[in-house]
């Protein structure tokens, strides 16, 4: 496990070198969680619907906009507005894997828009490193407003050092800053885990599960949690109780409990 993880989130926010780093730390703080929501909507109406509904119990709000079958400018500025209300950023799960150029246009232009409203999006590097340079690129530029698994594991190690201006974390199941080699006494990678379920194991289509307290356990710094919540019988109580299950155990892992 990173020695990082050990450190308590205030430590972490107060030290991180990245500014959404930062922010994601202190806003689990505040709200004394670390759970993310899955949000796997179709309609503009159920994503801003579950958002303001659970915003109150997460830390962050993941969406796959793409999906929404009625998007418009609307949607992206209601949804801004619940962020603020309920204090959570959001995170775009685009997954880029396309050529440097035609991600720029994906990211900060096209019909989405996700350097608009994303705090936080994600990319793979199966297609190499200039997928993150391109997306640092348009990050430094002034008009920016705010397969081997082992062997795939390391790559993204070693590309994430390399872009550490843009890059602040990877979707893992555990820990990885220690899988390449030596690392800096500063490092600070954030770990968000998917694949999080208290109730069962997995499901027809392969999906294999961990409970909040296994995932932050191995290292995890924030929990995705999707049909598990908002499937659920009651949502807001599915969500406050992966909320405290998650966060008691980050609790213990940095000693604070």
């Amino acid at each position: 496990m990173s020695s990082k993880s050990t450190l308590p989130y205030a430590t972490r926010a107060k030290y991180h070198s990245h500014p959404v780093a930062r922010l994601l730390f202190r806003t689990a703080v505040t709200k004394k969680s670390n759970l993310i929501l899955s949000a796997d909507m179709l309609t503009t109406k159920s994503l801003l619907d579950l958002a303001d509904l659970l915003g109150p119990d997460i830390a962050v709000f993941k969406t796959h906009i793409d999906m929404i079958s009625d998007l418009a400018p609307s949607t992206i500025t209601s949804l801004k507005a619940l962020a603020t209300k309920h204090d959570f950023l959001i995170f775009e799960d685009r997954k880029f894997i396309d050529i440097g150029k035609t991600v720029q246009h994906q990211y900060h232009g096209g019909a989405l828009h996700i350097s608009e409203f994303a705090h936080i999006v994600n990319a793979s590097v199966l297609g190499g490193e200039g997928i993150i340079d391109a997306l640092e690129q348009v990050i430094r530029s002034p008009a920016f407003p705010y397969k081997d698994e082992r062997k795939y594991t390391r790559a993204s190690v070693a590309i994430a050092r390399k872009y550490r201006d843009s890059v602040i974390g990877f979707v893992a199941t555990k820990t990885l800053s220690d899988v390449s080699g030596t690392r800096d006494h500063d490092e600070d990678f954030v770990v968000f885990t998917t694949g999080v379920n208290a109730s069962v194991e997995g499901d027809s289509l392969g999906q294999r599960y961990q409970t909040p307290t296994q995932a932050v356990k191995g290292g995890s710094d924030f929990v995705i949690v999707g049909r598990g919540i908002y499937a659920a019988e009651d949502p807001v109580e599915a969500a406050k109780m992966y909320q405290k299950e998650a966060w008691d155990a980050y609790l213990v892992r940095t000693g604070q409990k």
